[in-house]
């Protein structure tokens, strides 16, 4: 299997769209707040507020497949 594909490198891809959707979400948070609907917002800014704490578990879990080199 080429190194591309790997758990670790195809994980890592995934982590990638991760942070650029929970980016574009923010945008759409920001824009939607801006237009007076704080509500909408606020539950939005929770759910960022989970991707963001599993991002920190995601990126740990990582480091270690890379490090133990598996895949």
């Amino acid at each position: 299997m080429p190194s591309e594909y790997s758990l670790p490198d195809v994980l890592e891809r995934i982590y990638g769209n991760q942070l650029a959707l929970e980016a574009a979400v923010m945008e759409l948070t920001l824009w939607v707040e801006q237009r007076d609907s704080p509500e909408v917002g606020e539950n939005v800014r929770g759910a960022l507020q989970t991707i963001g704490e599993n991002a920190g578990h995601i990126k740990q879990g990582l480091a270690r497949l890379r490090r133990f080199d598996i895949g």
